[in-house]
């Protein structure tokens, strides 16, 4: 019987391979002495990472480099960069990392045997899958070499995956193999019926894509590397020692209105206004009217302004509502009532020029308003701006491509549904539309189902329903797996791929101006190739001419944020304010805590995500960090109420007042009509199946 492990349960996978629990002591817990970023119980400053004792400071203005994007491509740049004595900002449009594509895609780790040779894709997809398993053991990200079969069901399908084999060792792709059908069958039992061979490829592996770019990040901000979000790239300037760049600094509409306002007890310019204009037109009037002896004007003037600020101050500080900030060793139970229930509907849909500049976390969606307009000069511009590339580069005058972005939906299934299969499954390749809809067990034990391949630049795709696409989805993985349940549908999103004009990835120098690098068009397997397309970046930036120079303090290593649970040993749960610790110096007690009931996720957990370097101000964040809310129940205030109490955590940790903790938007991409599935439309996914 083949076992089917799942990452954080009695173990987890590292490097590649499977780690069992009693083995993780000391490779992948206990290690927090010998990493980078685990020695603060600080927070971050809001929208920026915590400020960095290395040697590597800017003067706040000026760098070397300044990456554009915090996706998978921008977040290994910068760990890249963050080997060398040099002073690099990453600034993301968006409230977090990695909430563009990179968020919104499978996780595979492809071997590289399908793309077409003498391509940038062909050059970095193998190189880059080769360097995961080292990557994993330094940054513990979570990765599963799991490999992949590309199914074919009939004998002109056999010849195409004789000229994928081909192709793949063409492309220098090792081990490949054809499977004939009673191989197949051994190595997976679930798959469709009518299959006859296989194309198997056992370097194919799967990462939760979020958690690896969040891993890249961490580490390159530590050592040295600043990071600022909320930062949208409105204007480049071509200057003498480099480029100038102007950045929209925006924040959430509430946030910016006390910021800017005050907490209800500033007085405002109007107020002013009236407090100065009011008393020097009436008694001038009077004085002119000779009720007032002019002698007393004077006088009488400022009589008539200090009454008035009285007054006004009177009434902002007992009658106007103020911001009260929190205590770090506040009460949780009080901050969890404020937090209140999730809604299931009612919230923006997220558009394609959304997903280009941060999808669910951009100004658009989170209602932002512009905190400040800041310039930052730098010798060199990475462009990793995914989706939105195209626009950076024609804020030098750059016109040389432009990007059509592909819209990917996918349908998530239960952990339950995850043992149907071990491997990625993928039908044979379609010409135009690549690599078609797969079926995945994810690194977490979920079964994954898609992606969809529209183009929006074709308004019949752009514009399908979602009946449509949940449709094409289940009829297409069916035809691979048919065992899956569709009833077990947990969640729905969608991504956005940076598909370029040119038909392949965009490395190189802008043609305008050399001191801008483009890493634009990185669709699939983009991900797969992002740590070998970082080098490429270090070695385009040494022959424009900046000096590199190896950072004898970087530190490579980072620890995880989620520990491995055996069951519920040595867990507790219960109401809120039960368990929950009172200081939050005990490890001890938050290690026992259980704050997301579906996935076991722990106060610790949260805690740690929050203490590390990256900002995090919202419940969505701690989830991409932590997987609290991702579980089968999705966050339901009436199971464990697990958002609410993250809320309560980050207002407590962070000393920000409930208003101000940002929550998980919805529907934001999903194709489904309510965040938890009613029984109707889940019986309707599975006769669209049918």
């Amino acid at each position: 019987m083949v076992i089917v492990h799942q990452h954080g349960v009695k173990g987890v996978y590292s490097g590649g391979d499977w780690l069992d629990i009693e083995d993780c002591d000391e490779v992948f817990t206990g290690i927090e002495k010998e990493c980078s970023g685990c020695k603060t119980e600080g927070v971050c400053p809001r929208s920026r990472s915590r400020p960095n004792a290395s040697s590597k400071k800017s003067k706040g203005t000026d760098y070397d480099v300044v990456i554009i994007g915090a996706g998978c491509i921008g977040a290994a740049v910068a760990r890249e960069l963050s080997r060398y004595d040099l002073t690099v900002l990453m600034v993301e449009a968006a409230d977090d990392v990695t909430q563009g594509a990179t968020k919104g895609n499978s996780g595979i780790v492809h071997a590289g045997y399908d793309d077409k040779p003498n391509t940038n894709r062909s050059k970095y997809c193998w190189p880059g899958n080769q360097m995961f398993p080292q990557l994993d053991k330094e940054l513990n990200f979570g990765y599963q070499k799991n490999g992949s079969l590309v199914l074919a069901t009939n004998k002109d399908e056999v010849k195409i995956l004789n000229d994928l084999l081909k192709r793949g060792e063409t492309n220098g792709v090792e081990n490949l193999r054809i499977l004939d059908k009673k191989e197949l069958f051994e190595m997976e039992k679930n798959v469709n019926p009518n299959s006859i061979a296989a194309l198997y490829s056992p370097d194919a592996g799967n990462v939760i894509p979020y958690e690896y770019t969040i891993a890249l990040a961490e580490n390159a901000v530590d050592n040295g590397v600043e990071l600022r979000i909320r930062r949208e790239v409105t204007a480049i300037e071509h200057i003498s020692d480099g480029l100038e760049l102007t950045m929209n600094y925006w924040e959430p509409r509430e946030y910016a209105i006390y910021k800017k306002e005050g907490d209800g007890r500033k007085v405002t310019k109007v107020e002013w206004a009236i407090i100065i204009v009011f008393p020097l037109v009436g008694i001038a009037h009077a004085s002119w009217m000779g009720i007032i002896d002019p002698e007393l004007f004077i006088p009488r003037i400022g009589l008539f302004m200090a009454v008035m600020v009285g007054l006004s101050l009177i009434h902002r500080w007992w009658f106007v509502p103020t911001t009260v900030f929190v205590r770090r060793h506040t009460n949780i139970v009080p901050l969890v009532a404020k937090a209140g229930k999730i809604e299931s509907y009612g919230g923006p849909k997220v558009t394609v020029a959304d997903m280009k500049v941060g999808g669910s976390g951009s100004k658009e969606i989170q209602e932002g308003r512009t905190m400040e307009m800041e310039k930052v000069k730098a010798k060199f511009v990475i462009n990793c701006a995914g989706s939105y590339s195209d626009k950076i580069a024609r804020m030098i005058g750059d016109k040389s491509f432009k990007i059509k972005p592909r819209l990917g939906d996918y349908l998530l299934l239960n952990r339950n549904q995850g043992h149907l299969t071990t491997r990625t499954l993928f039908p044979c390749p379609d010409p135009v539309l690549g690599k078609g809809v797969l079926v995945q067990t994810t690194l977490w034990g979920n079964l994954i189902l898609g992606p969809t391949a529209r183009d929006t630049n074709n308004p019949e795709a752009a514009q399908m329903k979602s009946a449509e696409i949940q449709h094409y989805i289940l009829s297409k993985c069916k035809n691979l797996l048919a065992a899956f349940d569709p009833k077990e549908t947990i969640h729905a999103f969608c991504g956005a791929r940076a598909k370029s004009d040119r038909g392949d990835w965009i490395i190189e120098n802008s043609a305008v101006d050399g001191r801008m690098i483009h890493v634009a068009g990185i669709d699939s397997p983009g991900l797969a190739g992002s740590p070998a397309i970082a080098l490429e970046v270090v070695r385009l930036l040494e022959e424009s001419g900046c000096e590199l120079k190896k950072d004898p303090t970087f530190n490579p290593k980072r620890a995880p944020i989620i520990t491995p649970k055996d069951g519920m040993r040595g867990l507790k749960m219960g109401p809120t304010g039960k368990n929950d610790s009172k200081d939050q110096s005990n490890e001890a007690i938050m290690a026992k805590n259980v704050i997301c009931k579906c996935e076991k996720v722990t106060e610790l957990e949260v805690v740690r995500a929050l203490r590390r370097s990256l900002p995090i101000d919202s419940s969505q964040g701690i989830r991409k960090r932590t997987r609290a809310g991702m579980g089968h129940c999705q966050g339901d205030p009436d199971n464990y109420n697990c958002e609410a109490r993250v809320r309560a955590i980050i207002a407590r940790e962070t000393g920000t007042p409930m208003r101000f903790v940002g929550r998980r938007p919805w529907p934001a991409t999903s194709t489904l009509s309510e965040r938890w599935p009613r029984e109707e439309e889940l019986a309707e996914l599975e006769l669209l199946k049918k």
